[in-house]
């Protein structure tokens, strides 16, 4: 059983960065695609980024494209979502996720384990 924590989350301005770490225990995350998704408040849950199992492929959604990276440590089991230039309209809450098949999904439901969530708020 593979179990996901996410950290990194905080109250920020506007043009600031954060970097939002996913620590993985128990079960090592090493052979699982990775992605992170968020939640604002009366939405909907969307995808943000994803990363393979070998760190050699990426995706993201085009809103944060250009602004976010995602990447992986292996040897820490860690998954890690960079976050510059942040925008009022980033607000949410953010969530890794992980899956034991290969590819870059975006849609959730084929994810297999989630961290509980960390809090993002961008204020202008």
């Amino acid at each position: 059983q593979v179990q996901l924590v996410e950290s990194g989350g905080g109250l920020v301005q506007a043009g600031d960065s954060l970097r939002l770490s996913c620590a993985a225990s128990g079960r090592t995350v090493s052979r699982y695609a990775m992605g992170w998704f968020r939640q604002a408040p009366g939405k909907e849950r969307e995808f943000v980024a994803a990363i393979s199992e070998t760190g050699l492929n990426t995706g993201y959604t085009d809103s944060v494209k250009g602004r976010f990276t995602i990447s992986r440590d292996s040897a820490k089991n860690t998954v890690y979502l960079q976050m510059n230039s942040l925008k009022p309209e980033d607000t949410a809450v953010y969530y890794c996720a992980a899956r034991e098949t290969p590819g870059l999904p975006t849609m959730s439901r084929v994810y297999d384990y989630w961290g509980q969530g960390t809090p993002v708020t961008v204020s202008s």
